[in-house]
């Protein structure tokens, strides 16, 4: 946001090879099982881990380092094949549609038109089937463009025909090769993890079974304990109180937007909602989560029963430590955008364009300009608000 995009760079490799690397310290692990899992190391959302590259990415395009650029492009694929392998449900989100759009934009800058429609063919279907179902979200008009006339660009005339029909529109081959102008509008910010608490009744089973159970969400989780002291501790409808993540959205993002190029006024399309994606992404891992922390709420009682056995004082000083460290991990990356939205329009070649920004919000509305210079035949801007304020300036 400040420019300084060689230096970006530097930590988001950092945190690159710091995913890769990852390992277990087993210590924080059995740490983290009697404490909260603030205490076990933070590897990221499987969304956050992709948008490191996306601004790895986005920083080289703003230093002319196509290469580089496609080479965190690539990352960008590989890590959606591993998230899409680690999950064996359909429902679940382990495709972006958002992603691939921009593989498709920056191997059009490249001049790599086969893999750019590649990217957009993938794109369209992922946002078909996944983004369709899971938020509400279509296909943008400016990637079905993209889509038919990379198709006809690559020769592939019967699937271009095909989606021609499909989109009902009509490709004109245009022969002036005007430069183009790819705008891509950070909106607002993005959710933050925040906290929330249930209240479980425990009941016990026969055989060492024991369930914890909220009769109001309807939601029921069992355990086999492994000793008596263990069923003992948990008794027969102890109502305890249990903490998980949940994400905020944040208010102030503003509603829409328009570049205006010589009069002609090009509207953005939405292209990815952060919101929706981070509150799907926990959503699709919220079972496993209160299955664990209720596993650990399991164990401390069970400790705490034991102490007590031992020392009164020392159950009850340990059932005040128990309560103080239930505590629900709510870290995440909060200068994520709310959402990206993105437009496509020409440039003249060899005049100096004038673009007018105009964003709106339920009270509020702000214009600005700028000078454009073509450079290349494709050029990218960037463009990032937040309530009440703009904090990056445009680059080039």
């Amino acid at each position: 946001m400040m420019g300084k995009f060689e230096e970006s760079n530097k930590f988001f490799e950092d945190a690159y090879i710091y995913i890769e690397d990852f390992k277990r310290n087993y210590g924080m692990e059995a740490l983290a099982f009697v404490t909260n899992d603030m205490m076990r190391n933070y590897g990221g959302e499987d969304f956050e881990q992709v948008f490191i590259h996306y601004y790895k990415a986005n920083n080289y395009i703003m230093m002319d380092l196509i290469d580089e650029a496609l080479v965190e492009i690539r990352r960008i694929n590989i890590k959606l094949n591993e998230i899409s392998d680690k999950y064996k449900s359909e429902k679940k989100y382990k495709r972006d549609a958002f992603a691939h759009v921009m593989m498709g934009l920056m191997y059009e800058a490249s001049g790599d038109e086969n893999n750019a429609f590649i990217a957009y063919r993938n794109a369209y279907d992922i946002y078909e089937s996944d983004f369709t179902t899971f938020f509400k979200l279509n296909a943008p008009l400016q990637l079905k463009k993209d889509l038919v006339r990379t198709a006809y660009l690559n020769g592939f005339y019967e699937e271009a025909e095909r989606y021609e029909k499909k989109f009902n529109i009509q490709y004109v081959r245009d022969s002036n090769n005007y430069p183009e102008l790819i705008f891509i509008w950070h909106n607002g910010l993005g959710p933050i993890k925040d906290e929330w608490s249930i209240n479980f009744i425990i009941i016990r089973g026969s055989g060492g079974y024991v369930s914890f159970v909220n009769k109001e969400l309807g939601l029921t989780f069992g355990f086999y304990t492994h000793s008596q002291d263990e069923y003992n501790s948990l008794g027969n409808l102890k109502v305890i109180r249990v903490a998980f993540p949940k994400y905020s959205v944040r208010k102030g993002t503003l509603t829409g937007a328009a570049i205006a190029v010589d009069n002609q006024e090009y509207p953005v399309e939405l292209l990815e909602d952060f919101n929706k994606i981070a509150k799907k992404s926990l959503h699709d891992r919220m079972t496993r989560e209160m299955s664990k922390t209720l596993l650990r709420v399991a164990l401390k009682q069970a400790a705490e029963y034991a102490a007590r056995q031992e020392n009164e004082g020392l159950g009850a000083a340990l059932s005040v430590l128990n309560a103080a460290t239930e505590k629900a991990d709510t870290r995440n990356w909060q200068t994520l955008p709310a959402q990206v939205f993105y437009t496509r329009v020409p440039l003249a070649s060899d005049t100096n364009i004038v673009n007018h920004y105009s964003f709106k919000g339920a009270h509020k509305k702000l214009e600005e300009s700028i000078t454009v210079v073509p450079k290349k035949k494709i050029q990218f801007l960037y463009r990032q608000t937040v309530p009440k304020e703009s904090i990056l300036k445009d680059k080039f």
